[in-house]
C-alpha cells in the first residue's frame, strides 16, 4: 500500500468512522475464525476425539488465518482495504454454514475441511493494519492500530455468546446466525468504508513484493516478537476452554464464559499497549509483555486454585499478551518502509497466527491426562517468553541517534 501524506484535515474528515467499520469487520471476522473452538468439548464428545484430534480441531482454522494474511496483506496494498474487507467476509460465510453441516453429520474429516478455510476470516487483520495506517498521521498509529487491534475481542464474543446462542437458538441456526452477520457488516463496509486519500494502490507484482518484504531485517524480528504475542493470545483463545475442563473440571458454558473474559482483557489491553508505545517506545513494552508472560506462566504451573488467584493469573496473561500485541504493531508502524506496509504485515501477521497454531498442538500431545497436568506445554511457553523477551532488548539494534549540527 503506498501512502502519501494527505493533510491533517483531510485524514480528520473519515478516521473514526473507517477506524469503527474495520474494527467491527475484524470483530466479526475473528468471531467466525473462533467459531469452532468454544464448541470444542462438544465436539470432542459427539465425535469422540482423543485429546490430540481435540486439539488438531480448534486449531486447523488458524492455518489459513495466519499464513493467508501473506497474500491479503500483498493484495490490500493493490487494491485497498475497502475492497478486500468485503470480499474476506463474504468468502467466509459459507464455510460457517458448512462447519455446522460437518458437525450435523459428524464428520471429523469433513470438520478439517471445512475448518480450514474457515481460516480465510482470520485473515482480515492484514487488511486492517495498513487500512488504518493510512489513515493515521505516524505519532498516532499506535493508538489507531491498537484500536483496530481491539477487533480481536470477536474471540471473547464467540467464546461468551456461540454456547449460548446453540442453547438459545440451536447448533445450526446460531451458524446461520453468524454467516448472516458477516454478509451484513460485508454490506455496511462496501456502502460506507473509503480509504484514505493519502493511500495509492501499489500495483507492482505481488511476488516481489513480499521478496523486498522478506529482505527487510524488521520483517523477521517482529514476527518472531508477535508469534509470542499475539500467537499466545490465540493458542490461549483456543485451547483455553479445553484447558479449564481437564484442570478445573468446568462445563462448556462455564469454561466459554471464562475464556471470553480472558479475551476481553487481552482486548482491552491491546489499544494500551499501542497508546504507550506512542509514548515510551514499542521496544519496552514489548519487553514487559514478554517478560510478564513468561514470570505468569510459571504460576500456572502450580495451579492456583478458583477462583481468585487463578482467575487473576489468566487476566494478567491476557494483559501481557494485549499489551505486547499493540506494541509490536506500533513497532511495525514506525520501522517499516510505508509502501510495504501491507506485505509486512502478512509476513508479521501469519507469524503471530501460526505462533498460536503449535502451542495447542503441543498442549494436546504433552497433557498428562493421569495426572491433570500442563506442565510440559507451559514450561515450553516459559522458555519461549523467556528469549522474546531477551531477544526484545538484545536482538534488534536500535537506530543510531542523530547527531545535532552547529
Amino acid at each position: 500500500m503506498t501512502i502519501t501524506t494527505p493533510t491533517p484535515a483531510a485524514l480528520r474528515a473519515g478516521q473514526t468512522r473507517n477506524l469503527a467499520l474495520a474494527t467491527l469487520a475484524f470483530c466479526i471476522s475473528f468471531w467466525a475464525w473462533n467459531l469452532i473452538a468454544p464448541l470444542g468439548v462438544r465436539y470432542a464428545q459427539d465425535l469422540d476425539l482423543s485429546s490430540t484430534q481435540k486439539s488438531v480441531l480448534v486449531a486447523i482454522p488458524i492455518v489459513v488465518g495466519s499464513l493467508g494474511r501473506i497474500l491479503t496483506g500483498a493484495l490490500t496494498d493493490r487494491f485497498g482495504g475497502r475492497l478486500m474487507f468485503p470480499v474476506l467476509l463474504v468468502a467466509t460465510a459459507p464455510f460457517v454454514v458448512l462447519v455446522a453441516v460437518a458437525g450435523e453429520l459428524g464428520s471429523y474429516p469433513m470438520m478439517l475441511i471445512v475448518g480450514f478455510f474457515l481460516g480465510i476470516a482470520g485473515t482480515t487483520f492484514a487488511v486492517g493494519i495498513p487500512f488504518v495506517n493510512a489513515w493515521y498521521e505516524p505519532s498516532k498509529r499506535g493508538f489507531a492500530t491498537g484500536i483496530f487491534g481491539a477487533g480481536m475481542g470477536g474471540t471473547a464474543l464467540s467464546a461468551f455468546f456461540t454456547p449460548r446462542f446453540v442453547s438459545w437458538f440451536g447448533y445450526v441456526t446460531t451458524h446461520v446466525i453468524i454467516a448472516i452477520a458477516l454478509v451484513v457488516v460485508a454490506a455496511l463496509v462496501w456502502m460506507f468504508m473509503h480509504d484514505s486519500s493519502g493511500w495509492q494502490p501499489n500495483r507492482a507484482a505481488v511476488t516481489p513484493k513480499l521478496v523486498a518484504a522478506v529482505k527487510l531485517p524488521i520483517t523477521w524480528q517482529m514476527s518472531l516478537l508477535y508469534a509470542a504475542t499475539f500467537g499466545g493470545f490465540v493458542a490461549f483463545s483456543t485451547y483455553l476452554p479445553t484447558y479449564l475442563k481437564d484442570i478445573y473440571d468446568f462445563d462448556l458454558q462455564a469454561a466459554g464464559t471464562r475464556t471470553a473474559g480472558f479475551a476481553v482483557a487481552a482486548v482491552i489491553a491491546r489499544p494500551i499497549g499501542g497508546v504507550l508505545s506512542d509514548r515510551f517506545g514499542p521496544r519496552a513494552i514489548t519487553f514487559i509483555s514478554c517478560a510478564g508472560a513468561a514470570v505468569l506462566a510459571i504460576w500456572m504451573i502450580t495451579e492456583p486454585p478458583l477462583e481468585i488467584p487463578a482467575g487473576i493469573n489468566f487476566v494478567l496473561m491476557a494483559a501481557c499478551m494485549g499489551l505486547g500485541s499493540g506494541s509490536v504493531f506500533a513497532w511495525v508502524a514506525q520501522a517499516a518502509p510505508p509502501e510495504r506496509v501491507g506485505s509486512v504485515t502478512g509476513i508479521v501477521g501469519a507469524a503471530g497466527g501460526m505462533g498460536g497454531f503449535f502451542p495447542p498442538m503441543v498442549m494436546g500431545a504433552t497433557y498428562n491426562a493421569a495426572e491433570h497436568s500442563y506442565t510440559i506445554g507451559l514450561t515450553l511457553l516459559v522458555v519461549f517468553a523467556t528469549g522474546a523477551a531477551l531477544f526484545t532488548l538484545f536482538g534488534i539494534k536500535r537506530k543510531p541517534v542523530p547527531q545535532s549540527t552547529v
